[in-house]
């Protein structure tokens, strides 16, 4: 805990120094005024597909401790289905979920569960190194886990 600490105070210590606001266009590794939510450290990724019998993904996520990321779950209603992975949402910091133009800021994330057909999209920074999974509960196929690994 400590160590995760110490890397977001560090992360935020680097966020706003005169060094980096003058030299934005100059240093590639420059996040800007925002920080680790600047654009230029934001990342999409692969939509979930949320459906009965629907591979998640096409193939698993490698994600870089410290990169901003947003992806889309995308569920047809063909069943009511859940997304679970609460060692994957404690191994993030989730900065925003929206729904239907409703933003949603939690402090914490356990799963999610479509009873009908809708989308929503998930930003969050990748912190913890390790390996992780998002999966339909209850499920037993490949296709309905998917493998996330944070470096």
């Amino acid at each position: 805990m400590r160590r995760i600490l110490t890397m977001i105070a560090t992360m935020t210590a680097l966020a706003v120094t005169p060094a980096m606001a003058d030299n934005d266009d100059d240093d590639d590794n420059a996040f800007g005024l925002a920080g680790i939510l600047s654009a230029k450290n934001k990342e999409d990724l692969e939509p979930i597909q949320l459906g009965a019998g629907i591979p998640l993904t096409s193939a698993p996520w490698v994600l870089k401790s410290g990169t901003y990321y947003e992806f889309e779950i995308q569920g047809d209603g063909s069943q009511e289905l859940a997304l679970t992975g609460p060692e994957f949402f404690r191994a993030i910091w989730v900065d925003e979920i929206v729904v239907e133009g409703l933003e949603i800021r939690p402090l914490g994330v356990d799963s999610v569960e479509f009873d009908e057909a809708g989308e929503m999209e998930i930003g969050f920074v990748a912190i913890k190194p390790g390996s992780y999974y998002l999966k339909v509960p209850g499920s037993t196929g490949e296709t309905q886990r998917l493998e996330i690994t944070i470096e």
